[in-house]
């Protein structure tokens, strides 16, 4: 839970070329000789072979109580990180399950229990007091939020390893956690139209902190401006209105029709339905909306999502090599409600495959220009002893 970084300091500088590695087209100036090595990726990941993953974790999450879920986690990963190649070579997770439960028990701890105590003393104080003590509580959820964003990608990253050698983030969780909390504060007061810049510029407070080794990664804001997804945010802000109004007026239609605003006729077709089954038929009604209007939502605002992955990708460089997220809209708002529709009838079981499906189709669309000098890379520090227990509390871990 420490926001410090262990390992060594700053890498040395790089050495300097002739050439402008971050023009339009990816690549460094043609007719120039190109130190070090081009980038490709590609994968072995079959979804179909989680199937039996997934029954496994499954069952015994639920014999173990979801305990298992710490070591099943980390066999997913291992098994997604080893179908994941970059130049022929594959990259290896080298976490453990019992550092994720550390994790999730120094978080329950540290955080959860003080957590626990406050909003318990907060129904015993005087309304005044209550009310002074939570927008702190607010924003600090914010703020933990933040913090367990960075400290999950940290420990990602330190048992992450290609050829030998290990990735690490440096930086701060606490300032990360503090500028989430700005992030969120911008955006609320600007009605949502600061987020975009938002993530983007939380996206750079990340990618900007990531070593191969010794070797830096950089996030160029520049290169990740040219990837417009304002307009795509402003047609999902705008459409949006569209399922919320769709709701509004199933509740007003429920309403209508459990205060008996029927007609005599259809009254007098039989006997009232009592106000149980009134109330039961309105929770039905509620829940079917619900899951007709999701993929709705999720179409609305995939353009943005799409445009954002494509934004933080072209940001993303390291010596000259540059990379591009070739996604679209529809393929994945169709990925991500799959998706979702097989783990909700499935009651979870599937997230394994979910999660297997979701990597292949973003290396499959990754590609890169440039080139990358990844052969000098020396071997760095061993990164946290525990996992993300945090991301494990709030569910935000991606995999």
């Amino acid at each position: 839970m420490s926001d410090t970084t262990t390992g060594e300091g700053e890498p040395t500088a790089d050495k300097p070329v002739a050439y402008d590695p971050f023009q339009d087209s990816l690549g460094p100036l043609s007719g120039l000789d190109e130190p070090g090595q081009t980038l490709s990726f590609d994968t072995t990941l079959r979804p179909s072979s989680f199937l039996g993953l997934s029954l496994k974790n499954g069952l015994l999450n639920i014999v173990t109580l979801t305990l298992w879920r710490f070591w099943g986690k980390t066999e997913v990963r291992r098994r997604v990180w080893q179908g994941v190649r970059l130049n022929g070579d594959a990259f290896e997770y080298t976490g453990r399950g019992i550092e994720l439960f550390v994790g999730f028990l120094l978080a329950l701890l540290v955080l959860g229990l003080p957590f626990l105590l406050l909003v318990f003393g907060i129904q015993f104080m005087g309304p005044l007091a209550a009310v002074l003590l939570i927008l702190p509580l607010y924003l600090f959820m914010f703020w933990l939020w933040g913090f367990g964003v960075f400290t999950a990608f940290r420990y990602m990253a330190s048992r992450t390893t290609w050829r030998g050698v290990r990735f690490r983030l440096g930086g701060s969780a606490t300032a990360y956690g503090f500028k989430y909390i700005g992030a969120v504060f911008l955006s609320g007061i600007t009605m949502g139209w600061y987020w975009p810049t938002a993530e983007r510029n939380l996206a750079q407070s990340l990618w900007d902190e990531v070593r191969f080794g010794n070797r830096r990664v950089r996030f160029r804001m520049e290169r990740a401006e040219k990837e417009g997804v304002y307009g795509a945010y402003a047609l999902g802000w705008f459409l949006s209105a569209l399922p919320y109004l769709g709701l509004i007026a199933l509740f007003v239609a429920i309403a209508h029709f459990a205060g008996g605003g029927v007609t005599p006729q259809v009254a007098s077709a039989g006997p009232a339905p009592s106000p149980q089954s009134m109330e039961i038929a309105q929770v039905i009604l509620t829940y079917l909306a619900i899951l007709v209007l999701s993929p709705l939502v999720l179409l609305i605002w995939a353009p943005y999502q799409a445009a954002m992955l494509r934004s933080i990708a072209a940001g993303v460089t390291i010596d000259s090599a540059g990379f591009k997220l070739n996604v679209k809209a529809i393929s994945l708002w169709w990925l991500t409600v799959s998706n979702l529709a097989a783990i909700l009838f499935t009651l979870g079981f599937l997230m394994p495959w979910a999660q297997a499906r979701t990597a292949k189709y973003m290396v499959e669309r990754l590609t890169s220009a440039g080139t990358a000098r990844l052969d000098e890379a020396q071997q760095t520090g061993t990164g946290p002893g525990s996992g993300e227990g945090l991301a494990d509390a709030f569910g935000f871990s991606l995999i």
